[in-house]
């Protein structure tokens, strides 16, 4: 997917939510939609994310702002667009909507926001999912990173730190697509096999401790 060419609904504008519309929209991608916990706004033609961020400061809402209609929080998630990002609560995607997503690519940046029936239905119909325990993976990475650099006293820069996490969490995004593709499995299930095995593989290689 070209994310130049790439339309992307936000469910969720706080810390995660915001972040991800801001980074993406960075990488030439086109936010159509967001929402906060009061509801949505959409805009087909485009939202220009720092003045919505800007609006929500201001007015505690991502609704009423200028040029963009009002929506539902469950609109968000079946507008017309290529990525779907839920940022927001668990179980936003169900049985009862996952038909209607019309996204070809869910990132998870929230925590459980699929349901183990929805993950079938998207996955039935093409619907690429990035799962929560690796699209959203990042900032325990970084709290990782912190530790590694408290042991040794140490202290890495910016520029360091998201050199080293592109570079653990593109691997993990690869590995888990491998074990997918290899097992015919949606990415959620991908990861979970990829989790046990290397589980399996340490026991086998160490035996049981203690």
């Amino acid at each position: 997917m070209d994310l130049a060419k790439a339309r992307v609904a936000v469910q969720g504008f706080g810390n995660a939510g915001s972040i991800a519309a801001r980074l993406i929209e960075e990488e030439g991608s086109t936010v159509v939609a967001v929402s906060d916990s009061t509801g949505g706004i959409h805009n087909a033609a485009g939202l220009d994310v720092a003045k919505v961020i800007n609006w929500k400061s201001e007015h505690g809402t991502v609704q009423g702002f200028p040029g963009a209609t009002d929506i539902t929080n469950a609109q968000v998630l079946e507008v017309d667009c290529d990525i779907l990002i839920p940022a927001a609560l668990e179980n936003q995607i169900t049985s009862r909507n996952a038909s209607r997503i019309k996204a070809r690519l869910v990132a998870e940046a929230a925590n459980g926001p699929t349901t183990p029936d929805a993950d079938e239905i998207l996955f039935k119909n093409g619907v690429f999912l990035i799962p929560d325990i690796l699209c959203n993976a990042g900032g325990v990475t970084v709290s990782y990173f912190e530790w590694v650099q408290d042991l040794n006293r140490d202290h890495w820069s910016e520029l360091v730190v998201n050199a080293k996490l592109k570079d653990i969490m593109v691997t993990a995004f690869a590995e888990t697509l491998q074990m997918s593709t290899h097992e015919s499995v949606n990415m959620r299930t991908a990861a979970y096999l990829l989790a046990v095995k290397r589980v399996a593989d340490a026991m086998e290689m160490r035996g049981l401790y203690p």
